[in-house]
Protein backbone atom coordinates (compact mmCIF):
# COMPACT_ATOMS: atom_id res chain seq x y z
CA UNK A 1 0.00 0.00 0.00
CA UNK A 2 1.58 3.69 -0.87
CA UNK A 3 2.44 5.57 2.06
CA UNK A 4 -0.21 8.58 2.88
CA UNK A 5 0.36 11.96 1.20
CA UNK A 6 1.81 14.49 3.76
CA UNK A 7 -0.37 17.82 3.04
CA UNK A 8 -0.36 18.81 6.70
CA UNK A 9 2.46 20.61 9.45
CA UNK A 10 2.84 20.25 12.57
CA UNK A 11 4.79 22.90 14.39
CA UNK A 12 6.10 22.11 17.95
CA UNK A 13 8.00 24.71 20.13
CA UNK A 14 11.11 23.19 22.00
CA UNK A 15 13.83 24.23 23.75
CA UNK A 16 17.15 25.22 21.53
CA UNK A 17 18.78 22.36 23.48
CA UNK A 18 15.67 19.83 23.49
CA UNK A 19 15.83 20.71 19.27
CA UNK A 20 19.80 19.76 18.80
CA UNK A 21 19.17 16.45 21.22
CA UNK A 22 15.86 15.57 18.70
CA UNK A 23 18.65 16.33 15.75
CA UNK A 24 21.27 13.93 17.12
CA UNK A 25 18.79 11.29 17.79
CA UNK A 26 17.65 11.19 14.04
CA UNK A 27 20.92 11.12 12.58
CA UNK A 28 22.01 8.37 14.77
CA UNK A 29 19.05 6.42 13.49
CA UNK A 30 19.89 7.47 9.91
CA UNK A 31 16.30 9.97 9.59
CA UNK A 32 15.61 13.07 9.02
CA UNK A 33 13.78 14.75 11.93
CA UNK A 34 10.65 14.49 10.82
CA UNK A 35 10.87 11.04 10.25
CA UNK A 36 12.26 10.25 13.44
CA UNK A 37 9.76 12.08 15.42
CA UNK A 38 6.96 10.21 13.29
CA UNK A 39 8.39 7.10 13.95
CA UNK A 40 8.32 7.77 18.22
CA UNK A 41 5.07 9.39 17.81
CA UNK A 42 3.14 6.67 15.30
CA UNK A 43 5.48 3.19 15.21
CA UNK A 44 5.04 1.02 12.57
CA UNK A 45 2.39 -0.60 13.60
CA UNK A 46 0.15 1.80 14.84
CA UNK A 47 0.83 4.29 11.65
CA UNK A 48 -0.07 0.98 9.59
CA UNK A 49 -3.21 -0.37 11.28
CA UNK A 50 -4.34 3.60 10.33
CA UNK A 51 -3.15 3.44 6.74
CA UNK A 52 -5.35 0.41 6.38
CA UNK A 53 -8.55 1.39 8.54
CA UNK A 54 -8.55 4.51 6.43
CA UNK A 55 -8.34 2.52 3.32
CA UNK A 56 -11.70 0.84 4.30
CA UNK A 57 -13.69 4.11 4.28
CA UNK A 58 -13.06 4.14 0.18
CA UNK A 59 -16.58 2.20 -0.82
CA UNK A 60 -14.68 1.30 -3.97
CA UNK A 61 -11.92 -0.69 -2.70
CA UNK A 62 -13.40 -1.30 0.63
CA UNK A 63 -13.75 -5.36 -0.12
CA UNK A 64 -10.33 -5.68 -0.96
CA UNK A 65 -8.63 -3.15 1.96
CA UNK A 66 -10.87 -5.12 4.54
CA UNK A 67 -9.19 -8.60 3.59
CA UNK A 68 -5.89 -6.59 3.63
CA UNK A 69 -6.63 -5.24 6.89
CA UNK A 70 -7.34 -8.84 8.24
CA UNK A 71 -4.83 -10.51 6.85
CA UNK A 72 -2.39 -8.25 8.89
CA UNK A 73 -4.22 -8.36 12.03
CA UNK A 74 -4.14 -12.26 12.19
CA UNK A 75 -0.36 -11.95 11.00
CA UNK A 76 0.32 -10.29 14.21
CA UNK A 77 1.50 -11.16 17.33
CA UNK A 78 -0.02 -11.18 20.74
CA UNK A 79 2.47 -8.22 22.38
CA UNK A 80 2.10 -6.21 18.99
CA UNK A 81 -1.71 -6.47 18.32
CA UNK A 82 -2.47 -3.89 21.25
CA UNK A 83 0.28 -1.25 20.04
CA UNK A 84 -1.23 -1.39 16.77
CA UNK A 85 -4.85 -0.61 17.48
CA UNK A 86 -4.42 1.48 20.46
CA UNK A 87 -6.22 4.34 18.66
CA UNK A 88 -8.90 3.23 16.44
CA UNK A 89 -10.36 5.44 13.53
CA UNK A 90 -13.11 8.11 15.73
CA UNK A 91 -15.60 6.02 12.65
CA UNK A 92 -15.34 3.17 13.93
CA UNK A 93 -16.98 4.29 17.49
CA UNK A 94 -20.07 5.69 15.08
CA UNK A 95 -21.01 2.54 13.70
CA UNK A 96 -24.19 0.75 15.56
CA UNK A 97 -24.70 -2.64 16.66
CA UNK A 98 -26.72 -4.68 13.99
CA UNK A 99 -30.20 -4.33 14.89
CA UNK A 100 -30.66 -8.16 14.01
CA UNK A 101 -28.27 -11.33 15.41
CA UNK A 102 -25.73 -12.16 12.56
CA UNK A 103 -24.89 -15.14 12.19
CA UNK A 104 -22.04 -16.92 10.23
CA UNK A 105 -23.55 -20.45 9.57
CA UNK A 106 -27.39 -21.09 8.74
CA UNK A 107 -27.43 -24.13 10.93
CA UNK A 108 -29.63 -23.23 13.79
CA UNK A 109 -27.68 -26.13 15.91
CA UNK A 110 -24.28 -24.17 15.31
CA UNK A 111 -25.73 -20.96 17.02
CA UNK A 112 -25.26 -21.40 21.01
CA UNK A 113 -21.76 -21.90 19.75
CA UNK A 114 -20.94 -18.87 17.93
CA UNK A 115 -23.21 -17.31 20.72
CA UNK A 116 -20.13 -18.05 23.06
CA UNK A 117 -17.21 -18.53 20.86
CA UNK A 118 -17.13 -15.07 18.69
CA UNK A 119 -14.65 -12.62 19.03
CA UNK A 120 -15.89 -10.07 21.80
CA UNK A 121 -15.83 -7.20 19.47
CA UNK A 122 -18.13 -8.95 16.84
CA UNK A 123 -20.12 -9.93 19.63
CA UNK A 124 -20.47 -6.36 20.75
CA UNK A 125 -21.90 -5.30 16.97
CA UNK A 126 -24.34 -8.37 17.21
CA UNK A 127 -22.26 -11.10 14.81
CA UNK A 128 -21.59 -14.43 15.92
CA UNK A 129 -18.43 -15.88 14.06
CA UNK A 130 -16.31 -18.78 14.42
CA UNK A 131 -12.85 -17.22 14.41
CA UNK A 132 -10.79 -20.44 14.98
CA UNK A 133 -10.36 -21.76 11.96
CA UNK A 134 -8.17 -18.59 11.11
CA UNK A 135 -8.32 -18.91 7.05
CA UNK A 136 -10.04 -17.12 4.41
CA UNK A 137 -12.13 -19.00 1.26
Amino acid sequence: MPATAKSAQLQIRVAPGEKAAIRRAARRSGLDMSAYVLARVLPAPARRFRDLTEACVDSAGARLALAELNSWLASLGSGELPDAVATPPAWTRAIAPLTDPMFGSALSSLRLYLLTHSPAPFRRRNIFIDSSVGSRV
